[in-house]
């Protein structure tokens, strides 16, 4: 028995020395947007920023008004009302009446083999007609310099796709716990320092801001490509990189904010539709995954308190390293380094929603969304 927990604790600790530092490391050399200076007026090539909207009339005039304070010359705005039952098309209207840059459009039916999101960005790429696209959600709120200073990132970096983390709003104690650890091991399974390397696989897709060239993305097949894709954000990333353009990851902090959801129960019911499908549907997968959150996150502090020489000192290295790699994560997203203390807890209700999402989607035999039911094997057979 001690033979096998020395194999396990030692196989954990092997893998955060070399795997984890090295995304610890990579993610240090991320670019920060607030470290480049906005581009200037005669050098701006034209960006249609587009969304879509549903049932958003609670958080939609604070982002809209945001969105009129961009400092940005060449830019059109394309909000797109996808079968909202709210006041949601009606605010994209009286919007559109005050600022002549923005244009509403409004879906009334969904056709078939579309999800909703994916059809009405689709249909707003279809009205726009700038160089760049920037891709992002209703409820996303920006600093007014932003676009320059992403379009200055771009430029220098010879970019043709630029994803950037944001700030996540969190309020009481298990948002936060909640959060910061999916933005741990959003970084664990996405690698992203390595998706400037066209060499690597890595790729990232932010649905908050994702900034393209047309050509760049009109080569990867637009939104048609991602029709049925319930993560449509990051298979935008993926579908770009693999259609071998250069795509790139930086930090915006407060410069792109979203509240995403209010409290940690809503956390859980906001993503049932979304992680079985970010795991491909693959029940194996998903298997792997929880295992792996276990073991990595919650093992090592059960060793540390009740393990016994070698099994005590491979569990102290993986804390140390969870917890610093928790820690710097914190800061980013701008809470105390002390909620790296909350690493175990926070695993376990990643797994949990994990499990969630995916029993409530075998369940149902696919999921609902934006009020829509879309059966388990279409979604399968539209992933990319």
């Amino acid at each position: 028995m001690h033979a096998f927990a020395l194999v396990i604790f030692g196989g954990t600790a092997f893998i955060w020395v070399i795997l984890g530092l090295r995304i610890a490391y990579g993610a240090l050399k991320l670019p920060w947007i607030k470290d480049f200076s906005p581009i200037t007026e005669s050098d701006v090539p034209r960006i249609s920023l587009l969304f879509a909207a549903r049932d958003e009339e609670e958080k939609l005039p604070g982002a809209l008004a945001t969105l009129a304070e961009l400092d940005y010359p060449e830019l059109e705005i394309i909000g797109v009302d996808d079968r909202s039952e709210d006041a949601t098309g009606r605010i994209l209207d009286e919007f559109a009446a005050s600022h002549p840059r923005f244009r509403a459009i409004h879906v009334k039916e969904l056709p078939v083999g579309w999800l909703g999101k994916p059809h009405a960005l689709q249909r707003a790429y279809e009205a726009s007609g700038g160089e760049w696209l920037l891709f992002t959600d209703a409820d996303v709120r920006f600093k007014v310099d932003v676009l320059r200073r992403a379009m200055r990132l771009a430029a220098e970096r010879k970019l043709d796709h630029l994803s950037l983390f944001g700030d996540v709003e969190m309020v009481g104690f298990w948002e936060k716990v909640v959060v910061t650890f999916f933005g741990m091991a959003f970084h664990m399974a996405t690698a992203p320092s390595d998706v400037i390397n066209p060499k690597s696989r890595a790729y990232v897709g932010v649905g908050a801001f994702q900034l393209m060239k047309r050509t760049a993305y009109e080569a990867a097949g637009t939104h048609r490509r991602l029709a049925m894709e319930v993560v449509d954000d990051m298979k935008l990333g993926k579908i770009v990189k693999q259609a071998g353009f250069r795509s790139a990851v930086a930090v915006a902090q407060d410069f792109v904010a979203v509240r995403w959801h209010a409290g940690a129960r809503n956390l859980i019911n906001g993503v049932t539709k979304n992680f079985f499908a970010g795991s491909g549907f693959s029940v194996t997968r998903v298997a792997i995954a929880v295992v792996g959150l276990f073991l990595m996150n919650v093992l090592p502090f059960v060793g540390l308190v009740f393990g016994h020489s070698w099994v005590r000192i491979f569990a102290a290295i993986c804390v140390a390293i969870v917890l610093c790699f928790h820690a710097g994560v914190d800061i980013v997203m701008r809470v105390s380094p002390l909620y790296c203390l909350t690493a175990p807890i926070g695993a376990v209700v990643f797994a949990y929603m994990l499990l969630r999402s995916t029993v409530y989607t075998l369940k149902q035999g696919g999921i609902v969304w934006r009020g829509t039911f879309y059966p388990l094997e279409a979604l399968k057979r539209g992933a990319v």
